[in-house]
């Protein structure tokens, strides 16, 4: 019996020797082909076009092609789902936001993926503030405006959204105004933004990059931001709060990930690589200029970011009074 177990001990420790040395000759030769970077929003988004500079570069840095994959709907769990279903060689990556590590698991029932379990974290990049825009028919100029014309009128007023973002600024707004909203939701920001500008709903929180143009053709109009302070992406809307809404801080950040179980070197790589490139001057003034506040840092304080954001946003969304669907 003993001679027995020392073999299968061999065997199992042959057996691991071989995965390490796959692993390492994989991290070796890696990157020989084209990078897929999957993204949960569809094309015009603010991720989607943030990530489009982003990858032009890091195309660059580790000399091979990158393919831009939108996966919209559902939440973000449709391209969240694939890409923690890939096979972890560090060709398939998730380029996301708090819609599906930080919001899903309180907004949906039935979450088809774990936003810690099934991913390697690589690289935050930044933050993308939303503001909240209406149609210019809307009778306000303010937010204390809108809400005084919404207690005036209940159940006039509605609410697109296209994101975890845009449902829970929304839900928060209702509850923290004491609003009677309708809520319309809408697979991806641009569609919802669509209708807000035809008049077919009242408002939306949204981006700045997909909104901001808008506003600036005057077939939108900005009343503030979901952040706790202005935000020097567009220093003339005050916060929320400022324009008297209470407790009101929301934020969308954005972030690099690959399937649960990437060599270490690879995510190393990657993240050097990636930070070069986000915390270029440069590059952090160009993507100011659509609408992101860029930075970022390790795998593991994206790790720990990741699990302080699931508390925040599960008290956030039970605060807002948003249920499960």
């Amino acid at each position: 019996m003993l001679s027995s177990l020392i073999r299968a001990l061999r065997t199992a420790g042959a057996a691991a020797l071989c995965l390490a040395a796959a692993s390492a000759a994989q991290a070796d030769t890696w990157p020989s082909r084209n990078i897929t970077l999957v993204l949960p929003f569809a094309a015009g988004s603010g991720t989607d076009t943030t990530t489009r500079l982003i990858s032009q570069l890091l195309a660059q840095a580790l000399g091979v092609g990158i393919v831009i994959e939108n996966k919209a709907g559902a939440n973000g769990m449709i391209a969240a789902t694939y890409v923690a279903r890939s096979a972890p060689d560090g060709y398939t990556l998730l380029v996301t936001t708090n819609t599906t590590h930080s919001a899903n698991p309180y907004l949906l029932k039935s979450l088809t993926y774990d936003p810690v379990k099934d991913f390697t974290p690589i690289a935050r990049t930044g933050d993308l503030p939303f503001m909240l825009v209406i149609h210019p028919e809307v009778p306000a100029k303010t937010v204390a405006e809108l809400v005084a014309y919404g207690k005036a009128n209940p159940g006039k007023l509605s609410y697109a959204s296209g994101s975890s973002s845009a449902i829970v600024s929304g839900a928060t707004f209702a509850h923290n105004a004491g609003l009677d909203l309708l809520h319309v939701p809408y697979k991806s920001s641009p569609p919802a933004l669509n209708d807000v500008m035809g008049g077919r709903v009242s408002m939306m929180f949204v981006d700045i990059l997909t909104g901001l143009p808008h506003v600036q053709g005057n077939a939108l109009r900005a009343l503030a931001v979901t952040t706790r302070d202005r935000t020097p992406l567009v220093p003339n809307l005050p916060s929320m709060q400022e324009a008297g809404v209470p407790d009101f801080d929301i934020s969308s950040w954005q972030g690099y990930f690959g399937p649960a179980g990437m060599p270490k070197e690879i995510v190393t790589r990657l993240n050097a690589e990636i930070r070069k490139i986000v915390e270029k001057p440069e590059i952090k003034a160009q993507l100011a200029t659509l609408g992101m506040d860029a930075f970022s840092g390790t795998p593991e304080e994206l790790g720990k970011f990741v699990n302080e954001q699931l508390v925040l946003w599960e008290r956030l969304i039970r605060d807002a009074g948003i249920e499960k669907q």
